[in-house]
C-alpha cells in the first residue's frame, strides 16, 4: 500500500483503500433484520458506551468461562448480539456489521449441548467469531461484497475458511462491514463504505477512517463485537484495517488458506487471515482455517507447512538470537510514526534481537503498474467465474452485468465516487494475454527473487520490519482516501506472510508494527510478533471520540 502513481493517475492507496459514507443503507439488526439508516455525517464526541462484560477478553478467557460455567455459548452470543445492536447503528454508529446471523442463538445452544454431552472440539468450540461479508455462507445471510447487485443472494455453498470455523465449533455470529468489491471499485474511493453497509468508522476517533477493505471486522473486533474476525487481503486490506484499529493482523501466505468461496480480487494476491487483539488469539485462529483445500489448487504449496501447533511460537523470548531486517523503503511516513519505530526497534534489540539497519527493499515501489495491470486482468477472470458460481440466482451474470446495474442504480451505488477500475477491468483481455503475462512474471521476479528473497540473503536476516502505516486519516466524501504510508505492497505482490501488531498511537490514533518474511514462515513471525507484544503491551481500548482536538 505505497503510494507511486499506478497507470491512469491511480495510486496503490487509491485502488485498494475503497469507498466512502453513505446515504441510505441495510445495516444489521440482532437478528439479522435489515434496517434502514439515516446518512452517517459525522458524530458529535459522545460519552464510551457504558462497560460491558466481555470488553477485551479473548479466546482463552471466554473458553474457560465455557468450561467453568461463568457463560453458555448462547449467553456469549446474546451479549455480543446485544453490543452490536447498542453500537452499530445507535452511538457511535460504527456501522461495523452488514448483518448478524439470525441463525447464531441456535447455533450455539446445540455447541452447548455438544459440551455437555461430548466435551469440547476445540479452543473455539462456542465462541462467536464475524467473517467479512465475501466470504460465502450459505445459511440465511446474503454474501454481497458490500454491492447491492448481490443483496439477497445465498451462496451455494460455505467458502472453505467458514467450513472450517464451523467444524471447529466457532458459533458464525455475523458478516461484517467493507470497502465495496474489497476496494476495487473507483480512483477514489473513501475505506470502508458499501452500498449495503454504509459508512464504516474507527472506533478509536469516530471522523477517522477504519482502512479498507476489511474495516468492518477490524472495527467490530477492536468495538468488542466479537472476540476475534476473518479478514481478507489482496494488498493491505488485513494489516491497515488491524494497524489504524489497535488489532493484530495476519496476512498469510497465499496458499496456507483456501480462496475457495472468496469473492475475488486476485488469484495471484488474495488470502484470508485473522483479525484479533492479540497475537495468541490470531494463532489459534489462524490454525482453525488453515489447511489444504483440492478445489483450490494454492492449497497444495501449504501441505508440507500447516502446523497443528501454531501455539507452539507463542515463546515469551522468542526475539533473543534473531535477525532482523530494518525497511526504511516502504514508505513516506511521519515523524511520529518514525519516532514510534525507533522505539521498537529499541525494544527488538533490548530482547535480544540483532537488528540489521537498512535492510531496504530494493525493488520496493518499481511493480507498481505491473501490479495494477495483474488485478485487473485476474479480478475480470474470477470474478466472472465467481458470477458463474453463484448459478442461476445471481442478478448479475458478469461483470460488465456489474458495471450496467451500478449505473441503473447510480442514486444509490455511486453517490460519492464512481466505477472506473470496475471499467478499467471490463476493458482487459484474458489471462492468456502478453501484457498480463509480462507483468506478472515481472511482479513475481522483483517482489520475491529481486526482493524480499533478495533483502533476507544478503542481510542474513530472518524476517524484515517496517511501520505497518500511518496512522488513520479524516473520512472525506469528496476527494477519498489519503493514506499515511504503507509497507504492505511487497509481500502482497510477493504472497509472502506480514504480521502487524500495534506499535503505539498518534495522538490517540493507533499505528502497528509490521514482521515481514519468505514464504510459508508464519511460525517464525509469530515467534517474533509474541515476544515484541508481550514486552510492550500496548494495545489500547478504542475511546470512542467524535474528533482529535486541536
Amino acid at each position: 500500500m505505497s503510494e507511486p502513481p499506478a497507470p491512469h493517475g491511480v495510486t496503490r492507496r487509491d485502488f485498494l483503500g475503497v469507498a466512502a459514507a453513505g446515504i441510505a443503507a441495510a445495516l444489521p439488526g440482532p437478528a439479522g433484520r435489515a434496517l434502514r439508516a439515516a446518512p452517517p455525517g459525522v458524530p458529535d464526541d459522545a460519552a464510551p458506551p457504558p462497560p460491558f462484560e466481555l470488553a477485551e477478553l479473548g479466546i482463552a478467557e471466554l473458553r474457560e468461562g465455557l468450561e467453568r460455567g461463568r457463560w453458555t455459548s448462547e449467553r456469549l452470543v446474546e451479549l455480543y448480539l446485544e453490543r452490536i445492536a447498542a453500537l452499530d447503528r445507535q452511538g457511535p454508529a460504527l456501522r461495523a456489521m452488514i448483518t448478524t446471523n439470525p441463525d447464531a442463538p441456535a447455533l450455539a445452544a446445540a455447541l452447548d449441548r455438544e459440551r455437555r454431552e461430548r466435551g469440547a472440539r476445540g479452543p473455539l468450540h462456542g465462541i462467536p467469531v464475524l467473517v467479512k461479508d465475501n466470504l460465502a455462507t450459505a445459511d440465511r445471510q446474503a454474501t454481497t461484497a458490500g454491492s447491492l447487485a448481490l443483496e439477497g443472494v445465498i451462496a451455494p455453498e460455505d467458502a472453505h475458511v467458514v467450513a472450517r470455523l464451523r467444524e471447529a465449533g466457532a458459533v458464525l455470529l455475523g458478516k461484517t462491514n467493507l470497502s465495496e468489491w474489497a476496494n476495487f471499485r473507483s480512483t477514489r474511493s473513501s475505506s470502508g463504505w458499501s452500498a449495503v453497509g454504509g459508512q464504516c468508522r474507527n472506533p478509536y476517533v469516530l471522523d477517522r477512517s477504519p482502512c479498507g477493505s476489511s474495516s468492518g471486522s477490524a472495527a467490530a473486533v477492536a468495538a468488542n463485537y466479537a472476540p476475534v474476525a476473518i479478514g481478507t487481503e489482496t494488498d493491505g486490506s488485513i494489516v491497515c484495517p488491524s494497524a489504524t484499529c489497535g488489532l493484530v493482523g495476519i496476512k498469510p501466505t497465499v496458499g496456507l488458506v483456501s480462496r475457495r468461496g472468496i469473492v475475488p480480487i486476485s488469484r495471484t494476491q488474495d488470502t484470508a487471515g485473522p483479525m484479533c487483539r492479540t497475537v495468541r488469539d490470531a494463532a489459534v485462529l489462524l490454525a482453525a482455517i488453515t489447511g489444504e483445500d483440492p478445489r483450490d489448487p494454492a492449497t497444495a504449496g501449504g501441505r508440507t507447512h500447516l502446523r497443528a501447533d501454531w501455539g507452539a511460537a507463542l515463546v515469551a523470548d522468542g526475539l533473543r538470537g534473531a535477525r532482523i531486517g530494518v525497511v526504511r523503503n516502504a514508505g513516506r511516513f511521519s515523524s511520529e510514526v518514525m519516532t514510534l519505530f525507533e522505539a521498537a526497534l529499541d525494544t527488538l534489540r533490548r530482547l535480544g534481537a540483532t537488528v540489521v539497519d537498512p535492510a531496504d527493499i530494493r525493488t520496493l515501489g518499481k511493480f507498481d503498474d505491473d501490479e495494477f495491470e495483474v488485478l485487473l486482468h485476474e479480478f475480470k477472470e474470477d470474478l466472472n467465474r465467481y458470477f458463474r458460481w453463484l448459478g442461476p440466482q445471481a442478478p448479475v451474470k458478469s461483470l460488465a452485468e456489474l458495471i450496467a446495474f451500478n449505473e441503473r442504480e447510480r442514486a444509490r451505488e455511486m453517490p460519492w465516487f464512481g466505477q472506473e477500475i470496475l471499467e478499467m477491468a471490463q476493458a482487459r483481455g484474458g489471462l492468456a494475454a502478453p501484457k498480463y503475462r509480462e507483468a506478472l512474471a515481472r511482479c513475481g521476479r522483483l517482489s520475491r527473487a529481486e526482493g524480499i528473497d533478495a533483502t533476507l540473503a544478503r542481510h542474513r536476516v530472518e524476517a524484515l520490519v517496517a511501520p505497518t502505516g500511518g496512522p488513520a486519516w479524516t473520512i472525506d466524501l469528496v476527494n477519498g482516501d489519503h493514506f499515511g504510508g504503507g509497507s504492505s505492497t511487497a509481500p502482497a505482490v510477493a504472497g509472502y506472510p506480514n504480521i502487524t501488531v500495534p506499535m503505539g498511537d498518534v495522538q490517540g490514533l493507533p499505528v502497528g508494527l509490521s514482521f515481514i518474511g519468505p514464504a510459508w514462515s508464519e511460525f517464525t513471525l509469530l515467534r517474533l510478533a509474541y515476544s515484541y507484544e508481550q514486552a510492550t503491551t500496548l494495545r489500547r481500548p478504542p475511546g470512542f471520540r467524535g474528533t482529535v482536538e486541536g
